[in-house]
């Protein structure tokens, strides 16, 4: 199958990138493959979105329809003791990024969903179910994307419903699959893409939505924390929204360079529940969702090269997040619209790359909120928590984003951790059942779909180097760090891969000390289902 543009991804980035291509140019024959059952399947809801790049997409977005019904109406930072809550007086004064006045608390599953109406009525073909499991190379440029197989045992042998995989080609491929894109990550480092840029850093996004009680909704309150229970050391906090119908998004964001092996971000997630800050919001309600998905935190200087032969990164398999706001969505979206313009201007001059895309991001208010954010996030790395915290007080205050030097990231996530036996044991409690709970009851809440006959999507290079470095020097880490329980130690101390509670989040692929582990595309359609509107 031919087309013009393929995009693979149906999160914010590439949908957008769809609609801007047909608003521009009605006769672009554009398809979007999606990798989950339907647009919006794998997206936990619950966010806060910043309309900015919604109304230059759709400046009637409120005739439309968009489904941004919670704005955003009180909003509180806290510093956590184990005990205490203490608010950072002057929010908006000391962490402008983080003014969430004129924002939306939406379901992000059911904007999606939206964007995907509005984009098949302006003629995007949408293919939901097919993931995009190789790039299509000839002479040396993409030309579009091989779909999976379909029907194949976990043997490798085909099975009555076999179907293979199709090629579609494209004159120019858009790559939106969000942090850490398998697609995107051959991309990079077959075009070197990433020679110049620092190491990509991730955070680990952990995510529940619970629906309380109607007397204790508060729509458009939005509470952020940091401090306990993670150490000075690690870089990471809790997040709180309520939205919708008495619905509540509750999170916790660890940074995937954290140095203690024993660490486990799932466990400080649900501890943090525990806290008396965020306690009160969950009583006598219930946990109805629970999701995890990976975050490139980076920021502008970790940017890859965007453009290859045939197409672009866009969105944060980039890393067009900001991460002092704790936002992506109207980042990647705007990424997505100078992604289709640049895209459009290559297809027009018959040219194999999209060569303005980097000139146009660099005069584009996206740049500029980026450049502006680029020192904050390393700034944790090199001072720590509180060091860190100071040092974004001053650069927010003083230099407003424009300090004459720029602080780098020196280490991919998976060469920080120091070896189990010289690091501190963590002890967490026990789920209760009611506010906390344990991976086997939260994962059965991601409403998982994964034929177990299937090939093991998880890839282990070699099974020596696992045992010499992941269990003997750190522990098993990925037993740990993976919020699903993918990862177990069998008594024998061989690696068991439960693949079939995979909620597609990519931590192993990130956080493996030695890359050992690949996470590759399983069957499309399969993974999470997360029911729209919530």
């Amino acid at each position: 199958m031919a087309f013009d543009v393929v995009i693979v991804g149906g999160g914010p980035a590439g949908l957008t990138a769809a609609i801007r291509l047909k608003q521009e140019n009605p006769d672009l024959s554009v398809c979007l493959l999606e990798k989950g059952s339907e647009v919006g399947a794998h997206i936990v809801s619950g966010a806060v979105l910043e309309p900015t790049t919604l109304a230059e997409l759709f400046p009637d977005w409120k005739e439309r329809g968009a489904p941004l019904d919670t704005p955003v109406s009180s909003e509180k930072l806290l510093f956590l003791t184990r005990k205490a809550a203490l608010p950072v007086p002057a929010l908006h004064l000391l962490m402008p990024q983080m003014d969430n006045r004129g924002n939306y608390v939406i379901s992000l599953g059911a904007f999606c969903r939206w964007l995907g109406e509005q984009a098949e009525a302006l003629g995007v073909e949408i293919y939901p179910g097919f993931a995009g499991a190789d790039l299509f190379i000839e002479n040396g440029r993409v030309c579009g994307i091989i779909t999976g197989d379909m029907g194949v045992n976990r043997k490798g042998e085909e099975k009555p419903d076999y179907m293979p995989g199709m090629i579609l080609r494209a004159s120019q491929t858009i790559l939106a699959e969000g942090a850490r894109g398998s697609l995107s990550k051959k991309a990079m480092n077959t075009f070197e893409l990433r020679k110049g840029a620092d190491p990509q850093t991730f955070g680990l996004g952990i995510k529940e939505v619970w629906e309380i009680p109607a007397e204790k909704h508060r729509p458009g309150f939005v509470q952020h924390s940091f401090g306990w229970p993670l150490d000075t050391h690690t870089y990471g906090g809790a997040f709180l929204y309520h939205f919708g119908k008495n619905l509540v998004s509750y999170g916790f964001i660890t940074a995937l360079d954290y140095r203690n092996p024993w660490l486990s971000p799932f466990e400080e997630m649900q501890r943090t529940k525990q806290h008396p800050a965020f306690r009160e919001h969950f009583e006598g309600g219930r946990r109805i969702i629970y999701g995890a998905r990976a975050i490139s935190e980076g920021g502008v200087q970790s940017l890859p090269h965007p453009v290859f032969p045939g197409g672009v990164l866009t969105g944060d398999c980039a890393g067009f997040l900001n991460m002092p706001k704790i936002k992506g969505i109207h980042t990647s979206m705007k990424s997505g619209i100078i992604a289709a313009e640049a895209v459009m201007d290559a297809i027009q001059n018959e040219r194999a790359e999209a060569s303005s895309y980097m000139d146009r991001l660099k005069s584009s208010w996206l740049w500029k909120e980026l450049h502006a954010a680029r020192n904050i996030r390393p700034a944790f790395s090199h001072w720590g928590m509180l060091g860190g915290a100071l040092y974004s007080g001053i650069d927010s205050m003083i230099f407003r984003g424009q300090a004459p030097w720029t602080l780098r990231h020196r280490h991919a996530d998976n060469e920080t951790m120091i070896p189990a036996e010289k690091a501190p044991k963590i002890s967490y409690p026990k789920a209760d059942g009611t506010l906390t709970f344990n991976r086997a009851e939260s994962v059965f809440l991601s409403n998982l779909s994964h034929d177990e006959d299937q090939p093991v999507h998880l890839k282990v290079q070699d099974m020596a180097t696992w045992k010499e470095v992941n269990l003997t020097r750190f522990a098993a880490p990925e037993s740990r760090y993976c919020p699903a329980g993918v990862y177990e130690t069998s008594e024998t101390d061989e690696l068991v891969i439960n693949a079939q509670n995979c909620v597609h989040c990519k931590s192993c692929d990130i956080k493996d000390p030695d890359q050992n582990i690949t996470w590759c595309t399983p069957e499309g359609s399969s993974g999470p289902n997360y029911p729209s509107g919530m």
